[in-house]
């Protein structure tokens, strides 16, 4: 996207081009409510979601202005796990950092793998609004 020949821009050069995005990146944290999972547990998957979607895609331009500015999150909810992995599908659709969090249920869950966070962004505000904006924070 905002490629030199093998090397990134510079955070100037980058700052230049994204100067229309200051202050809008934020990264969405979207946690199955239907779970009922302890408070814990949810800051937990959320947390893993969060720094999944970094580390996954810590070149991006959109990431890396999102670090050099206050880096907001927001938490929201959806009541089923159908609705978080079409929210999953559509953020990679769109070319947009995310990583979708399978808990491994050892402490909850009776054992069984589940699906329990999904973290979308950063990336265009727009694009993250249109797919996140319906949800109801937590």
């Amino acid at each position: 996207m905002f490629r030199l020949i093998g090397r990134y821009l510079p955070m100037w050069a980058l700052r230049r081009l994204m100067r229309r995005h200051e202050g809008r990146l934020k990264q969405m944290i979207i946690l199955r409510t239907d779970l009922k999972m302890r408070r814990g547990k949810e800051i937990a998957q959320g947390a893993h979601a969060s720094m999944g979607a970094y580390l996954a895609h810590r070149r991006d331009p959109f990431v890396r202005m999102w670090l050099d500015g206050p880096f907001a999150k927001v938490a929201v909810g959806v009541d089923t796990e159908e609705e978080l992995t079409a929210l999953h599908a559509a953020a990679l659709r769109e070319r947009i950092p995310c990583c979708l969090i399978t808990d491994a249920g050892r402490t909850e869950f009776n054992g069984v793998p589940t699906r329990t966070a999904l973290a979308i962004g950063p990336g265009d505000p727009d694009r993250i609004h249109a797919l996140t904006g319906h949800l109801k924070l937590r």
